[in-house]
């Protein structure tokens, strides 16, 4: 007798059904209705019907392709909602198949094993996913896609040293590594840094008999660009037999890190020319190449493409424009970028803060910032030194100096170092230079040189022939200590 099954109403009809065939050995249950049933409520993303059905009847879990893709589905929907809960109920499930010496391979299944890894990795469960990872590790010979799951895993969640320890471990068993595995590696030597150890994932990759495709190709431009090897970079850049956006990104970021912003515009002109467009990160990287320029024409020109663009610009692109604006000296521009921008984080604030102090309008700034916290932004020290570096310009030394008392009291923003600067040089500037040394002196931490510097420059200004030598000697002395 066969027993019966308790399904959801939603279920198709006729997915139920059971097939029965008689053999030599007596009745035989198939199990493609029940595979076929978990398939659909996985793609329907039904998490609880399908364990509800699985833990029902677990004696008919069994280990053909056809299981394999059903709780494989299974495991991708969880991990697309992060449901760790599920995911854990379908371990536990295999588990216990496996205590009763059943499907023991469909445990050790690659795909399997791979997704379980994956789904404790991007819930945080670094620990659990070890535990499934190391499970028959030493029993058995483990493909790369397991070891790569796991080393992607610890990548995910900022174990840069363990996902290359793995990568290592993987090569010290005989394991051939792909490109997937070596795209991770070179991503995790990119963010270390750790050029040497990349250095030789290139080399083998040279040696691997696969060619690398274009996202390995995309890791070692992001490797070398990032430890600022011009020569690399162009190597790798000229060898690729296609090239993407992201290929041009890496190009344009190694050359704008070096301050090269003649051939980072080149750059972004050639891939323009190429007809190959662009991404918003491009724009993020090539519009603070306009503006140490004050390349406005160019900056404008991205600014029409922006606009003509069908896809929504993301906030970092119009900061930058913002930004681009601001260096350029068209406050107008920046104001009216910033006024049009559907969501405004922190950064788009302060930028445009920073823009109206440098450009001597600190009064429109300090509107801004009475608008900043009525909003509910709360500023950050980026803020405070915007506005004190504005009101040192602008000589409103008793503004600054209430504006320097209310940053902890008030905001709870902690002074640093350069905020220190910003006052010293706004008592040195209004001639208030015993209160400047005060305040020196009475630093929480060590007066950089360029404090003692500024300082002295402001005695000097102001005829101050004992500040003077003070100032000198105590300058000379912050240099000697280094």
């Amino acid at each position: 007798m066969i027993a019966a099954i308790s399904l959801s109403t939603n279920i198709p009809a006729g997915s139920t059904n059971i097939t029965v065939t008689s053999g030599p050995n007596g009745t035989k249950k198939h199990s493609k209705p029940l595979t076929s049933t978990l398939k659909w409520l996985a793609k329907s993303g039904k998490l609880d019907e399908a364990l509800r059905l699985i833990e029902s009847s677990p004696s008919r879990l069994t280990f053909t392709e056809l299981d394999v893709e059903a709780y494989s589905l299974l495991l991708h929907t969880c991990i697309s909602r992060k449901s760790l809960e599920h995911g854990q109920r379908l371990y536990l499930q295999l588990l216990l198949s496996k205590d009763k010496g059943n499907n023991h391979g469909l445990l050790h299944n690659p795909t399997l094993k791979s997704k379980l890894i994956t789904l404790y990795s991007v819930c945080g469960r670094m620990e659990e996913a070890r535990s499934v990872f190391e499970d028959g590790l030493e029993d058995e010979q483990i493909p790369v896609s397991v070891w790569v799951a796991m080393a992607i895993g610890y990548l995910r969640n900022g174990y840069l040293v363990e996902a290359l320890l793995v990568y290592c471990d993987m090569l010290i068993r005989f394991v051939q590594p792909g490109n997937f595995a070596f795209s991770m590696a070179l991503k995790a030597c990119a963010e270390l840094p750790e050029l040497r150890v990349g250095r030789a994932v290139h080399a083998q990759i040279v040696k691997s008999i696969e060619g690398p495709d274009q996202v390995v190709n995309n890791a070692l431009l992001r490797l070398y660009a990032e430890n600022g090897c011009s020569v690399e970079v162009f190597r790798v850049f000229d060898t690729m037999p296609e090239r993407n956006v992201v290929s041009w990104n890496s190009l344009i970021a190694s050359f704008a890190r070096r301050d090269q912003v003649f051939e980072s515009l080149d750059s972004f002109r050639r891939m323009q020319g190429e007809g190959m467009g662009f991404s918003w990160v491009t724009l993020t990287t090539i519009l603070p190449v306009c503006g140490r320029l004050t390349a406005l024409n160019c900056g404008k020109e991205i600014h029409a493409q922006i606009v003509k663009s069908t896809k929504r610009p993301d906030v970092p692109v119009l900061n930058s424009l913002i930004d681009m604006y601001a260096k350029s000296g068209e406050i107008d521009y920046c104001k009216r970028v910033f006024e049009r921008m559907q969501s405004k984080d922190l950064t788009s604030w302060n930028t445009l803060l920073t823009g109206y102090a440098n450009n001597g309008f600190i009064e429109e700034g300090m509107k801004l910032f009475d608008l900043m916290i009525e909003s509910g932004v709360r500023p950050d020290g980026v803020t405070f030194i915007a506005l004190l570096s504005g009101c040192s310009h602008a000589g409103l030394t008793d503004e600054g100096r209430r504006l320097f008392n209310k940053m902890k009291l008030v905001y709870g923003v902690s002074p640093t170092v350069e905020h220190y600067a910003c006052l010293v040089d706004l008592l040195g500037r209004a001639g208030r230079i015993k209160e400047a040394l005060d305040v020196v002196e009475r630093m929480p931490m060590k007066p950089t040189g360029s404090i003692w510097g500024s300082l002295l420059n402001s005695c000097r200004l102001q005829g101050n022939p004992y500040g003077t030598w003070v100032c000198a000697n105590r300058w000379i002395s912050t240099d000697c200590d280094k």
